[in-house]
This record gives structure tokens, sequence and C-alpha cells, in this order.
């Protein structure tokens, strides 16, 4: 940064090498767990072994900011290393000293990035300024030395004008949020620069540059002028792909799944989509999508591709839990790569209900385990780099609250990428079943239907989202070859997400859905195809399947006793649920939660007897999602429900 005039405070030193160092954030270490709970000192102790350390001292710092304008001292606190690392030695007079130094840098970063160019920061050790301190200057190490660091913020400053130009053309500074009076963080500044570049490299220009920066702190008005010149070089089209670090999979198809035609302009969004067409094979460990540094003599800009492949073979285990529908196991064994172009292969099996008859009262009888077993293929590129072809098939048993079913499904089917947010997936689906309900001993079903689902997905994190939305519409019409009888099954779906604060600490999430089941008396659509609310998915508090309409509570000659007062189903759904989702500290959330829902035996659900479920959940933030615990209470229960129901999960509930 070049031009800064009438600067008060020289003890910041290093201006523009401080307004650098903001970028960095300068954060404050991660807290380590106290020694009891952590005696192997496997998540970082901050007790450090001095044993090695050459002429170790010990210090003692206090920050003091005058005045304590926008909670400055809480933040300078954070991104001070002598205040963090007090507890730990340092190496003689003159690594105090170092640190010292350092440290004034990182407080003159922070005080920039909250718009403070006008401060002052000094740093005394003994009472003597770092500033007038020679090199090998000592100290009295015979106990720890006192550091005080005084901070003086300065008032707050502003953006006054802002000149950008491009190969002598006037650039609008107002969509990179650069107006005249707007705020004059540096890291906000240096942030709408990058985006400025990365949209320049976006028209098809990667060799894009900032010839010239002229930033001013006018100490007289608090005001930022900035002056940006840059050369945007001109549009570039991409070239070859070049894939490197492959074992079993055919260089040619990664090329081919990377989705770069040669000749298509440049872009990042080009190749940063085609990492993740890479990643999304899940054969990789690690994938590098990058430009040449220069063009090739025809012109192009070649891409290569870097690669290294994961295990071809992986097995794993789970297990559930429900204090309704006991516990469950499941193991999976995968293929990742069969023949070379990412084919996988997967074989699952779970068993599920063990002890369910015991543990609950409110459940109906039931005779032995539910089972599940699964295979599944799939073949990556069948209609582009944006396609899978899925295949599948699927045998089960189960016995939920409203039937027992023993079913075999196979289905065919592709997924298809229409752009970052939006996925279309068609299958073709033949399946036999029999099912016993509440009113015959057994009944079969052979039915032909066609899945069909699309999505949009606009939120910012598929597991934790905090902004945005996702909707998706799903239709399957079906045609059932015992009774020849037709139908659709239908159903929309809409989450919303917003958060009230920049570090998403408080949080709303709303989700609301609504289907029906059309061209079909109730009686002539299967069981399994109609609709029911309750459960973890759906209205939380309540059994699964327990709300919507239920059979008497008495058994009329004929029917099936093991079914009495059972849910029958309906051919319309209505659910809606509500979180707030705040942080009481970095890791851990806490969620109260509102469900409701209702099923109607015709087009509209029966809002009259809308259940309402309420509860409190737990999430515990990791770097693969939340891991979630929910309590659920229903308000209005009825004669399968529980007092309560513990959910647990991966992700969001929505």
């Amino acid at each position: 940064m070049s031009g800064l005039k009438r600067w008060a405070g020289t003890a910041f030193g290093l201006p523009a090498m401080a307004f650098a160092v903001a970028l960095s954030g300068a954060p404050a270490p991660a807290e380590a767990l106290p020694k009891f709970l952590d005696p192997f000192n496997l998540f970082g102790s901050k007790e450090e072994d001095t044993s090695d350390l050459p002429d170790p001292i010990n210090y003692t710092a206090t920050l003091t900011v005058s005045p304590d304008v926008d909670g400055l001292q809480k933040v300078l606190e954070r991104a001070s290393s002598l205040v963090a690392d007090e507890d730990e030695s340092v190496s003689g007079s003159l690594g105090l000293l170092a640190k010292a130094r350092n440290d004034r840098r990182r407080l003159v970063a922070t005080l920039y990035e909250n718009s403070r160019y006008d401060g002052l920061v000094t740093i005394r050790i003994e009472g003597r300024d770092i500033a007038d301190l020679a090199p090998d200057a000592t100290f009295d190490t015979s106990r720890p030395v006192p550091v005080e660091i005084t901070v003086q913020p300065g008032p707050l400053f502003t953006l006054g004008t802002v000149r950008i130009s491009a190969n002598g053309v006037p650039v609008d500074a107002a969509p990179y949020d650069l107006t005249p009076g707007s705020s004059a963080d540096s890291t906000r500044i240096l942030a709408s620069e990058a985006r400025l570049l990365e949209d320049l490299r976006n028209e098809g220009r990667p060799f894009v540059a900032v010839t010239n920066r002229n930033i001013v702190a006018d100490s007289a008005t608090d005001r930022i002028d900035i002056d940006l010149t840059v050369s945007p070089g001109p549009p570039v089209p991409f070239g070859q792909t070049y894939v490197t670090g492959t074992e079993r999979m055919e260089p040619g198809f990664v090329a081919f799944m990377a989705g770069i035609e040669p000749g298509s302009t440049f872009s990042t969004a080009t190749l940063d989509k085609a990492r993740k067409r890479l990643v999304d094979l899940g054969v990789f460990s690690t994938v590098s999508v990058k430009a040449g540094d220069a063009q090739v003599a025809d012109g192009t800009l070649p891409v290569q591709v870097t690669v290294a492949e994961r295990k071809l073979r992986v097995f794993g285990a789970g297990a559930t839990f429900s204090n309704t529908e006991g516990g469950g196991a499941n193991a999976y064994w995968e293929h990742r790569n069969l023949f070379g172009r990412a084919e996988s292969l997967r074989i699952e099996g779970a068993v599920s209900r063990i002890g369910a008859d015991t543990i609950s009262t409110t459940g109906r009888e039931t005779e032995g385990f539910d089972y599940k077993a699964s295979v599944t293929f799939k073949k990556p590129g069948v209609l582009g780099p944006d396609s899978v072809y899925i295949g599948s098939l699927t045998a089960l048993t189960e016995q939920p609250l409203a039937y027992d079913r023993t079913s075999v499904a196979l289905s065919n089917g592709v997924e298809y990428s229409i752009d970052d947010r939006q996925r279309l997936t068609v299958a073709v689906k033949a399946e036999y079943e029999t099912i016993t309900d509440y009113l015959v001993t057994e009944k079969e079903f052979l039915l032909a239907s066609v899945p069909l689902t699309y999505t949009f997905d606009a939120r910012d994190n598929k597991l934790n989202p905090t902004k945005g939305f996702l909707a998706s519409l799903s239709a399957e019409p079906t045609y059932e070859f015992e009774t020849s009888v037709p139908f659709v099954k239908a159903r929309a779906d809409a989450s919303a997400y917003l958060s009230f604060d920049e570090e998403s600490r408080f949080v709303l999430a709303g989700r609301v859905g609504y289907g029906i089941v059309a061209g079909a008396d109730l009686a002539d659509v299967p069981n399994d195809r109609r609709f029911f609310a309750g459960g973890g998915g759906s209205v939380r508090g309540y059994v699964f399947q327990s709300i919507g309409p239920y059979y008497p509570s008495f058994a009329p000659p004929g029917t099936n006793r093991r079914f009495v007062d059972t849910p029958s189903g309906g051919l319309s759904l209505f659910e809606a649920s509500a979180e707030l989702r705040f942080k009481v500290t970095d890791n851990i959330q806490i969620v109260p939660f509102v469900d409701a829902g209702a099923v109607g035996d015709d087009f509209a659900p029966d809002f009259s007897k809308l259940k309402i479920g309420a509860g409190v959940g737990a999430r515990y933030i990791t770097s693969f999602g939340p891991i979630r615990i929910d309590v659920g209470v229903p308000l209005d229960p009825g004669p399968r429900d529980s007092d309560f129901q513990i959910y647990a999960g991966i992700g969001q509930a929505f």
C-alpha cells in the first residue's frame, strides 16, 4: 500500500505490512482441554515442554484499550499472541522482544480490520517502549517479565473516493460494496478487490493483474481513498486436459468427467466445477484442477488434473437405537472402481426392531425383526459428465405401525445435474410386495412406476445450512397390475434458512411439505404408498406413522387382531416445522423446535386433526456435519404415542 499520509501514531510501525497481515485474520489459538480431561495431550494441551528451550523466561501481559469502543478490548486480546501465550515460556530476552514486535504488527492489523487506521499501539517491557529498545536489550528474568500493551484505537474510518479502472475504462465500484461512506475494514477492502479480479477471470481472462494500487488514509477527514488500476488481459480459450496420478482409473475418462471442453472460454468457475465432479466420483483422495501458467502455441490454455486414488474396497457398519423401535445394526461392503471408470458396487444389509416389543408399551405386537438387503450399482458419465446411472435391487421385510410388508424391488435410473443448484432424477421401478394390514390377512401387489424428482438447492451448506433455501418436487406415476389400478403419488417440499448475524450464531429454519395421491380410492392404493405422518423426519414427538386416520379401536369379525387401533394412512399430507438454532459455543447448538402435521383421506388434509409436537435438541458441530440429538413431546398424543421420542443422527433435521 502506498501514499499513506498524515499518519498520527507513529508507534504503529510498518503500516503497509500491517494492512497485508490483516488478510490473515490473526486468529487466536484454540483453547486446550484441561489436563485431567486430556491426560495424554491428545487435543493439544497449552502446556509446553521447555526442556529444550534455550534460556526460557516467563512474562506477564496486560492489554488496555482506552477508550474501549465497539468491544475492541476482547477483539484485541484474542488477536494478541502475547496475551494468548502468556503461560508459555519464550527463549531469552531476544525471544520476548521479537514476540512483542510481532505482536504489535498483529494488533495494528486487527485495528485495520476494524476500520481504525489512526490508532496508537504501544508495547512496553519493564516500562520501556519496544520502539526505543536495542535488538540486544536484556531484562530481569529472575521473575516473570512485565509486558504492558496500551492501545488508543483512534477514530473510525469510512471509504471516501473510490476509483477503479481496467485498461483505462472506469469500473463501477458499487457491485463490490466499495461505495463512499461504507465500512473501511481492511479485510473487506481486500475481499472486494479479490471479487473484482475473480469476476474478470470468469470473463475468460486468466492473466488479470493489479498494476497500481494507491490507498490513502487521511487523518483530517477520517476517510480511506482508493485508486486501483487493473490490467485484465485478453480472453483465452481452454485447451487440452492432461491427467496425472491415476493408477486403476483411465486417464481419458478422468479428462472426460472433468468436462472442460477445448475451445471453451477460460473461467475459474469451470475449473471449480470440474474439480467437484471428480471429487464426487468418490474414487480420489485428492484432486487438483489447474490451468497452465501460459498459453501454448495454438493460443489455448492447457488444463492439468492431478489426482490420487483411494482404496478400491471399503466396508463399514453402524448401529441405531430408538425408545420405541428398539435397536438396529447395518453393514456394507463397497467396491469404488470396478472397471476403471469409477463404477461402484455396494452391498448392504440391515436388521432392526431388536427388542422393540420389550422396550415399548405403545407399539403393536410384531413377529421377529425387520430385515433389509440391497445391491446398488452406479456408473457415472452415461449422459455426459454431469450424469450417473443408478441401478438397485432391494429386498426387505418390515413391520412398521400400520402394516407388515415384504418386498422385492428393481430400479434403474439416471441422476442428472442440470447446474450447480438443480438436479433431476428419473427412474423406472418394478416391485412385487405382499402386505398384511388391519383388514385382510395378506394381499399381493405387482407395481410398475416411474419416480421423478426435481431439486433446487440454494443452501450454503447441505449438512448445516445457515442461509438459502431448498425446494423439491417429486411424482411417482404407478400402475398396479393385480387390480389394474393406476395412480400418482406427488409431493412438494420447501425449506428456508435465515441467519440473524454474520457469525450465524442465531439461525431460523423452516420447512413445509404437501403431498397427494390421485387417481385411485384409498382402498386401492397399497398401504406403503399412502401418506402417514409422525417420526424423526416428520412430526417429532409422535411415533412413526401414528398421525392420520385410524381403523376403529375394536376388532370386527375377520380382522387381524394384531392391527387393532392402527393408522390406515391417507391420500393427502401436510407437514411444517420451525427451529431456532443458536450457538452457545463455537461447537454446540441448542435447538428448540415445533412440528405440525395432518393426514387426510381426500385431496385436502384434515386440519381439524392437526397434530403438533415440540421439543428441544442439541447439535455438536463437526467437520463432517452436526451430530444431532432431539427430544420431542407430542402435545396431543394418540393411542400409539409415548410420552416422548428421542432421535439422533448426523446433519440437521432438515
